[in-house]
């Protein structure tokens, strides 16, 4: 069955680039809706995007949708992720502002929000995207790819010159509840030298130690350190799971990104959706449906972190 949120969840927080202030207010929605932002500032005929790959629009460093009236919310992934991640397929997003507030960095806030509000069955059955075929678009030595598989898996790789992250691997099975147990508290990271270039060009405004780990040569500066030893690699599979979600429906098959990011896997789904055969719509129920991220999940599963 298709999922929503049981009652309102309100949340409050300062963008990561803008740096400016924004309230959330995520709503439960009737089955077959799917997720839905509403910008609460501008006008109610021209303020809707759908979370849709094809309303994605070209960013710097986040994922950001528009529609035709230039309306726009940006830095999406982590709750995006948060809600694939917990299972829910119809929400509408208020937001008076453009940009999503950044929390913590990751999608753990999110996360907890929704279980602490429940989540509400819908009596409408679960439609999943399944992979048929191979698809991978490249840039560079930046790779994406999609592949058929029994369930929902995501694999990365990722290598930094600097020794605080250098070269990281890993690869999960997403079902029972392995997002929120294993990725929902990876925060996003970045260098120290490329924080004071964005600044420098208006960018990263809201960032701070407490929503991003900072790293500078071998050196983590963020108070308290990593939560995971490998936690830029967990963040990179969590921006996935975001990114993907915008796919319109769950995804049954393996996504591998090597050194990839926002915007080679928009062009992945794109490319997905322009390739005749790829993959097909197909009901969920019983064993399959069991195989989808959120099903089963229960606050215990949140880490101590969230």
């Amino acid at each position: 069955m298709q999922n929503t949120i049981s009652r309102p969840i309100h949340l409050t927080g300062t963008g990561l680039h803008s740096g400016a202030p924004a309230r959330l207010t995520i709503l439960p929605a009737s089955a077959e809706y799917g997720i839905w932002f509403r910008r609460t500032d501008l006008d109610p005929r021209t303020g809707m995007i759908a979370a849709r790959w094809d309303n994605v629009a070209e960013a710097r460093l986040c994922t950001l949708i528009a529609n035709e009236h230039g309306a726009s919310v940006s830095t999406i992934e982590h709750l995006m992720a948060a809600l694939a991640g917990t299972g829910i397929h119809n929400a509408l997003i208020e937001i008076d502002g453009p940009e999503v507030p950044i929390l913590d960095g990751s999608a753990a806030p999110f996360v907890a929000a929704i279980l602490k509000a429940g989540i509400r069955p819908q009596h409408a059955p679960v439609r999943v995207l399944e992979i048929l075929k191979p698809v991978e678009v490249a840039d560079g030595a930046a790779r994406a790819r999609l592949e058929p598989a029994g369930g929902f898996e995501i694999s990365f790789h990722i290598d930094f010159a600097d020794a605080a992250i250098g070269r990281q691997e890993r690869a999960l099975n997403l079902a029972n509840g392995a997002f929120v147990r294993e990725l929902s508290a990876s925060r996003t990271f970045c260098r120290l030298a490329d924080v004071n270039a964005m600044r420098a060009n208006g960018l990263a405004l809201g960032g701070s130690f407490d929503n991003a780990v900072v790293v500078d040569g071998a050196e983590i500066l963020s108070p308290g350190g990593l939560r995971h030893e490998d936690e830029p690699v967990r963040h990179k599979m969590l921006d996935a799971l975001g990114d993907l979600a915008l796919a319109g429906a769950p995804i049954l098959g393996r996504y591998h990104g090597h050194r990839a990011g926002h915007a080679l896997t928009n062009r992945l789904l794109r490319a997905l959706f322009a390739t005749p055969g790829a993959a097909r719509l197909k009901p969920c129920e019983g064993e399959l449906a069991a195989l989808l991220p959120g099903i089963g999940i229960s606050r215990a599963d949140l880490p101590l972190t969230a």
